[in-house]
């Protein structure tokens, strides 16, 4: 059980951190700020002749049919173990669940902004916090 959810975890960040950004160009994550809200920041690669290249329509095929089928599959494993009554075996369907639905959420996100050019909202965040920095907001007085 233990060995499982580990897997499960460093697939989480593998796909999230390496494996979305390599095989279609697009990264996501989770900022908490200084009031302790939650946003999410959604990245996309400019399309230039060189990148779509390196990116090609069969990997991006494979990597979104792998981000769809594996929380279908989990789900799945989620009714067998709730209608065979293995309730030991539930916290780790649960984990497989929210880790694996978080990346396709996250994923489906970022192609859906993509359009939009979300690259501006990682770039005025950096900007604010350097603003910040400079200007010395951040010292208390």
């Amino acid at each position: 059980m233990v060995t499982i959810i580990l897997l499960l975890s460093c697939d989480f960040l593998a796909v999230k951190n390496v494996t979305g950004r390599l095989m279609v160009g697009l990264r996501w994550w989770n900022h908490i700020d200084e009031d302790g809200k939650s946003h999410w920041v959604f990245e996309s690669r400019k399309a230039s002749s060189q990148e779509s290249k390196t990116v090609s329509e069969a990997e991006s095929r494979i990597f979104w049919l792998g981000l769809i089928a594996c929380p279908v599959l989990w789900v799945v494993f989620a009714f067998s173990a709730l209608f065979s009554f293995r309730v030991k075996w539930l916290a780790v369907v649960i984990m497989g669940v929210v880790l694996q639905g978080a990346n396709l959420y996250g994923y489906i996100r970022c192609k859906v902004g993509s359009r939009k050019n979300l690259t501006s909202m990682a770039t005025s965040y950096l900007g604010k916090q350097f603003l910040r920095q400079t200007t010395g907001d951040d010292q208390p007085s």
